[in-house]
């Protein structure tokens, strides 16, 4: 079978499962989210007409995704399982007061409840009420290697639906910071597989997939200015949420309970610390961010502010060894051997981890 033919043929088979989602929001909502600079440009702008448009009729005239709601957003997905369960990135699904429509291959409309958002990795879950839905095979993207053909499919500019794009994995194990919502809050987003498949806007949250149309990511972000540069979350990353959800119905993480900032040439000569590397147990210069949140585990365990994590069960933190990774790879309630630096002595300390609320 020729390369062409591999492509076509993965497409086929992922294609049907890929959803597109429509964000919506109450008119009243919508016109009240507009801020009043823009209102005044609009009225600026049309004062001069006879009969100038009120902000009822401006409303009335956006896209809407069903009777009084407006559509303010929309991304991808794809179905994980026949009964409607559906992997999407958490920034898609971000604002607990929308509402979110999804809209299938086969023109199928939808409600979707919000079942989970990944408190850590991009990643949220969904559920839709429906039965024998087409679904995507899930692979392994611990197995995904450099140079590897991709495929990433989804909503391309929420406008090109059952779009699909070719490319080659372009890297492995990325860190990237990125804005989540519309707030512009960042978040770090780890160990991310880079792609040269074009991910565009609209196409967030659905699958990369390979050329056996097997998902090994979600399509997550690419970079602003930049071509041909385009991210997803390891697809290994989702499938211990998916297991969560179904076994407790949310998803389970690990908790330390510390803030901290890694340590490097700038950090030690501007805190005057004795080492370059590590992480320097730190909390911010306000109300409520402590170093060491109060009854957590590394509260109970006796960490303490200025504290510097230096290793977790032998390994040393660093950035191809962080502490979320650490976490990530821990189970709740299991005991973890820290070695820190506290007043320039080395100490051993062992911790209990219990679930993130």
């Amino acid at each position: 079978m020729t390369h062409e033919e591999h492509t076509i043929q993965a497409i086929t088979k992922a294609l049907p499962a890929v959803v597109s989602i429509l964000i919506g929001k109450d008119e009243a909502t919508v016109e009240k989210d507009i801020p009043k600079e823009i209102w005044d440009e609009i009225a600026k702008e049309t004062k001069s007409e006879p009969d100038p448009p009120t902000h009822e009729e401006i409303i009335g005239h956006m896209p809407h995704v069903g009777a009084g709601k407006i559509q303010v957003g929309n991304g991808s997905g794809f179905i994980v399982s026949a009964d409607g369960h559906i992997l999407t990135n958490k920034h898609v699904v971000t604002d607990a007061a929308a509402d979110y429509t999804i809209i299938t291959t086969a023109n199928d409309r939808y409600t979707a409840k919000v079942l989970a958002r990944d408190p850590l990795n991009d990643v949220a879950i969904l559920k839709i009420e429906a039965d024998n839905l087409p679904t995507v095979e899930l692979g392994d993207s611990n197995s995904a290697r450099l140079g590897q053909s991709v495929i990433a499919l989804g909503n391309a500019l929420g406008e090109f639906a059952n779009s699909a794009s070719a490319g080659i994995i372009s890297g492995l194990a990325r860190f990237l910071s990125a804005i989540s919502d519309d707030a512009k809050h960042s978040e770090t987003l780890r160990g991310l597989i880079q792609t040269d498949a074009a991910i565009n806007p609209g196409n967030s949250g659905g699958p990369l997939i390979n050329l056996d149309g097997e998902v090994i990511g979600i399509n997550a972000a690419v970079v602003s200015g930049a071509e041909n540069i385009g991210f997803a979350i390891p697809i290994n990353r989702a499938k211990k949420d998916l297991e969560d959800v179904r076994e407790f119905g949310r998803v389970r993480w690990p908790f330390l309970g510390v803030r901290y900032m890694p340590i490097d040439a700038g950090t030690k000569k501007h805190f005057k610390l004795p080492i370059d590397h590590g992480l320097l147990i730190k909390g911010e210069k306000i109300p409520d961010y402590p170093a060491v949140l109060t009854q957590s585990p590394a509260d109970k365990a006796g960490i303490r502010e200025n504290d510097i994590l230096l290793e977790i069960n032998g390994e040393a933190i660093s950035a191809e060894h962080s502490l979320e990774d650490a976490l990530e790879k821990s189970e709740i309630g299991q005991t973890l051997k820290l070695k820190i630096l506290r007043a320039g002595v080395e100490q051993e300390i062992q911790v209990t981890l219990e679930e993130r609320k």
